[in-house]
């Protein structure tokens, strides 16, 4: 029996990962191991097709336009001599394949044969379960020669080879976590994009913190480095996934950051990108760091920023850690020398020092739940981080965002939640104008009968969170499945 990982499995049947385990959490699909058996995910889905793919089309394009871009001149396209290998070995997978099956046909005839051979012998010599063998080989071998068009399963296979034409499969040791490599990013971007977090340094190919052991699979080299790796090394199949991209599926070992405390702290040189005022009070920033230094870091952490006249402010980080090199804070006036320089005086171009991260108020990756998110003013700049996350790795089952707030400027990014809303069929948006949690919660209610199998993500002010979760609580939810920000310094 064939079995396919989640992540191959949601892309063969044109669904996303949260579809599947959607699934797969109502009984409706079996696992083994973390992975689906072929003919179950052909039973769930007997429509496979090389044009099923409406619901990834769709949420590909979701993370386009709702997710800033790794690379601006980015291509799906994997490159010539990448290209050129895969197909190598496909055509040698296939050679492979075409000759067993070539030496299954003449065993097949050879056997054909023989029992054509006892079929010739008188009556008396030749006994009544010989006969019906032969007769049921001979019926057998003419209905394989009239199949019409290939089944289900050897649809699913021929889709498989497209898909291994166009993006390898990478899955990472000890974790089984894995990513596809599409176009012409390296293992390292990859795997950020997928938002997973392997250790890296300076992406470029200088410090040599991405270095991962490769156990099977071949890859190519698309960037030289100046990190020199031993021969000893070599010959143990590591190098750096920063320069390195996949040619066909691969196993690798590498260490990834699995919580809050395998992260190290980091502090970038870096540049204000954009300034945008959404209110008199309220100001987006758009930090940038050098190509060569990304802030690693989770979604719902904060950071420190320093600007060059010492004013310094610790702010929740407002976007994916798919994209570290752009980094999103929401600045609201407050009685400081802060708020001062920001509103008064930070232009594009000016250095920030961005120091971090910090915090626990991070996803739970391994519970693919339905997640509820409630922000309560300024707590929409964590939540929004973790719906981000959440859209990127393709994880959880469905969530929806309640955004409370009685600021005079609103709900700044409610376009970028009937957005999302629009185009994902998990994800709803209920902006609230309330100030009060006991009405959220009273809302959140009356949207959810069942209560008790979600998960909770609570931000903003520290009485309005701590409210909203006793409030939670008080209605048996136990307090492992929520989780808290606040937002206020």
């Amino acid at each position: 029996m064939t079995y396919l990982s989640l992540s191959r499995a949601a892309r063969l049947a044109g669904v996303t990962r949260a579809e599947l385990q959607r699934r797969i959490r109502r009984g409706e699909i079996a696992t083994f191991e973390g992975a689906v058996a072929v003919e179950d995910l052909l039973r769930a889905y007997p429509a496979v097709s090389l044009t099923n793919d409406d619901a990834l089309e769709r949420v590909e394009r979701i993370k386009r336009e709702a997710l800033p871009k790794l690379n601006a001149g980015e291509t799906v396209l994997p490159s010539p001599e990448v290209f050129l290998s895969r197909l190598r070995g496909l055509s040698e997978t296939l050679a492979e394949r075409i000759a067993a099956n070539e030496l299954a046909d003449a065993l097949l005839d050879q056997v054909g044969a023989r029992l054509a051979g006892l079929a010739t012998q008188p009556p008396e010599q030749l006994s009544a379960g010989l006969r019906e063998i032969h007769d049921w080989f001979d019926d057998a071998r003419r209905q394989l020669a009239l199949q019409p068009a290939p089944d289900g399963h050897a649809q699913l296979l021929a889709k498989d080879t497209f898909l291994r034409i166009m993006a390898a499969n990478v899955k990472l040791i000890p974790s089984g976590h894995d990513f596809f490599v599409e176009g012409n990013e390296s293992i390292l971007e990859a795997s950020v994009r997928a938002g997973l977090k392997l250790s890296y340094g300076c992406s470029s190919g200088n410090c040599g913190d991405c270095k991962v052991r490769l156990i099977s699979g071949e890859t190519r080299k698309i960037r030289d480095h100046d990190y020199v790796i031993s021969e000893r090394e070599k010959s143990m199949g590591y190098l750096l996934s920063c320069s390195q991209t996949a040619v066909t599926d691969l196993v690798i070992e590498a260490a990834e950051a699995l919580s809050v405390d395998d992260l190290p702290q980091q502090e970038i040189r870096a540049s204000l990108r954009k300034l945008e005022r959404l209110s008199p009070d309220l100001i987006a920033l758009n930090i940038q760091t050098p190509r060569t230094h990304t802030l690693r870091f989770m979604a719902g952490q904060r950071a420190h920023l320093t600007l060059e006249d010492g004013a310094t402010r610790e702010l929740s980080i407002a976007s994916c850690p798919c994209n570290g090199r752009n980094l999103w804070f929401y600045v609201r006036r407050q009685d400081d020398a802060f708020s001062e320089h920001v509103f008064n005086s930070l232009h594009p171009g000016h250095l920030v020092t961005v120091t971090g991260p910090q915090g626990d108020f991070v996803l739970i990756e391994d519970a693919p739940e339905p997640a509820i998110l409630i922000a309560f003013g300024d707590g929409i700049a964590p939540i929004k981080s973790l719906i981000e996350h959440a859209v990127s790795i393709d994880l959880i089952e469905s969530f929806h965002l309640y955004w409370d707030t009685t600021y005079p400027d609103g709900h700044h990014q409610a376009h970028w939640g009937r957005a999302l809303k629009d185009a994902l069929d998990n994800f709803s948006f209920t902006p609230l104008m309330s100030g009060q949690p006991e009405d959220v919660i009273a809302v959140v209610r009356a949207d959810h009968s069942d209560p008790g199998g979600r998960r909770y993500y609570l931000a903003g002010p520290a009485e309005l969170v701590q409210r909203a979760a006793v409030l939670l609580r008080d209605q048996g939810i136990e307090k492992a499945r929520i989780k808290l920000e606040h937002t206020d310094t």
